[in-house]
């Protein structure tokens, strides 16, 4: 299954360059989203803008397939390149700024969406996780009587992009998925959760 990895925005907030490209943990941040994928079988594909030039040198330096939007903003970029790349079968359209993502969420957010039978999925985690400071507050609405943010990832159908496609809403209570990247809080609570990961074993 294709990832589009979104990549186009300029991280104001953070202040610190291109977001993608910020360092979490000494790493750019969306080198972890690409690991992520690649490590679960996908196949990623980063789309860039004209605002986000360096990160389209990065992918380029590391043989990782980029697609160039209008910048336009989230859905008209995401509507762009999916028609681009002429994808028919259901994809990952993913944020470029959850460094703390692994291939076990994504195996499990693939088999629910399949077992669903619906057409599409969107990911949640309960807004009590950021509540207790595991990120910045966002949106969030009732999913399955929980109170939930997204976590932005989507499973959609590609020939269908232009539709709006029944979906199954998964709630996973799971605090890395809850450290989206928007201030610098944020990327030093990333930071602290990928250095736990890769601490090596007593």
């Amino acid at each position: 299954m294709r990832a589009v990895i979104m990549a186009g925005g300029e991280g104001r907030r953070l202040n610190l360059g291109e977001k993608p490209l910020v360092l979490c943990s000494n790493r750019p941040m969306i080198s972890y989203i690409v690991d992520a994928f690649c490590n679960a079988g996908h196949e990623p594909v980063v789309a860039v803008t004209s605002r986000t030039p360096m990160t389209q040198n990065w992918c380029r330096a590391q043989g990782i397939a980029y697609c160039r939007a209008k910048g336009n903003g989230y859905i008209p970029d995401m509507v762009e390149v999916v028609t681009a790349l002429e994808e028919t079968r259901p994809l990952f359209v993913c944020v470029s700024d959850i460094p703390c993502i692994t291939p076990n969420h994504l195996h499990t957010i693939e088999a629910a969406y399949r077992a669903s039978g619906k057409p599409a999925c969107s990911t949640w985690v309960p807004a009590t996780l950021l509540a207790q400071g595991s990120g910045t507050p966002c949106y969030s609405q009732t999913v399955n009587g929980i109170l939930a943010c997204p976590v932005g990832m989507n499973i959609l159908i590609g020939d269908r992009i232009l539709e709006e496609q029944d979906e199954l809403q998964l709630v996973l209570f799971d605090p890395r998925l809850a450290i989206n990247v928007n201030t610098r809080a944020d990327l030093a609570r990333a930071d602290r959760f990928i250095n736990r990961r890769y601490e090596p074993p007593d």
